[in-house]
């Protein structure tokens, strides 16, 4: 632990710029200690603060237009691909997508505050099409904001960042044991967490898109929920789905649908999670509610029709 600190007094600047570099591209990894060293350090040697402030920023700044780029490239896939990650993807892209469509750019100046946001943002920007000078400009104030704000804490309490620093000196590789393994306990328990939320999802009962179809084909009753928010430009929904997105309240029509019509919900994300959320608030004894498996994407590759919206 003390070489891990000596090589920070040595090469702070770079030390900075990789640590929030590697945070950025999505590693696991904290960016907030080395802001906090750099803020501490800022506090006797006004230049190098100002040096670690750019620093920092142009490291993140990198790794966001990587993101930006790979959003525009892959779209939603991406944004799908990073959510998987997340503890809670039934909320993952909707928050994000939310967030920009009430808030546009604004989102990305407060994005890497928001947990999940923070993530997700630069990709979605890219593939929502938003111009990249505009996002540069907006990204590196957000960023200025963020690491100056965590910068400014270390320098606000140098005094005990210091004196920490010196005791994890002195515990030597016990400091490092310590915090490897509470690392290791964190993303132990984001792994068990995650697998619990999908194996609660996956319990809610499907239908394949085929067995949709041709229930609609045989006139069975059933009513179509399309889960996605409303604030959301969506280009294309299954023709006749009612729209009851989760942050909303679910119309009066769908608490008044007659006993033995089916209900089956369906969303655009990670395992569902959304449509099985809404699905299981929905089942009753008398009528049952299922997910509509794949989603909307899954419905469209099938060739299935689809209408605007």
């Amino acid at each position: 632990m003390a070489s891990v600190l000596r090589i920070f007094e040595q090469h702070g600047l770079v030390s900075l710029f990789l640590g929030v570099l590697v945070e950025q591209l999505g590693a696991p990894i904290p960016a907030l200690p080395f802001l906090l060293l750099a803020g501490a350090r800022a506090a006797t040697d006004g230049v190098f603060g100002l040096q670690a402030l750019g620093a920092a920023t142009a490291a993140s700044a990198v790794a966001d237009a990587v993101w930006f780029f790979v959003g525009r490239r892959y779209g939603r896939s991406v944004l799908e691909l990073l959510c998987r990650l997340s503890i809670s993807p039934h909320t993952c892209i909707q928050r994000s997508e939310l967030s920009f469509a009430r808030r546009g750019i604004t989102t990305l100046l407060f994005a890497k505050f928001i947990p999940g946001v923070s993530t997700l943002a630069p990709p979605l920007a890219g593939a929502l099409r938003m111009d990249f000078g505009t996002f540069l400009l907006a990204d590196l104030a957000g960023t200025a904001l963020w690491a100056g704000g965590g910068m400014a804490a270390g320098w606000v309490f140098y005094g005990e960042v210091n004196r920490l620093t010196t005791a994890l000196e002195n515990l030597g590789t016990t400091a490092l044991v310590l915090l490897v393994g509470s690392l290791g306990l964190y993303v132990l328990w984001r792994g068990v967490r995650r697998l619990h939320i999908q194996r609660k999802h996956r319990a809610t009962p499907s239908l394949s898109p085929q067995d949709v179809a041709k229930m609609i084909d045989r006139g069975e009753p059933l009513v179509i929920v399309d889960v996605r928010s409303f604030e959301l430009p969506f280009l294309a929904r299954i023709p006749g789905a009612v729209r009851a997105p989760l942050n909303e309240d679910l119309p009066a029509r769908l608490a008044t649908i007659a006993e033995g019509v089916r209900v089956i919900t369906y969303c655009d994300c990670p395992d569902d999670a959304s449509a099985a959320k809404l699905a299981r608030k929905l089942a009753q004894p008398n009528r049952p509610a299922y997910v509509l498996a794949g989603g909307l994407s899954a419905w469209a590759a099938a060739g299935l029709p689809v209408e605007a919206q």
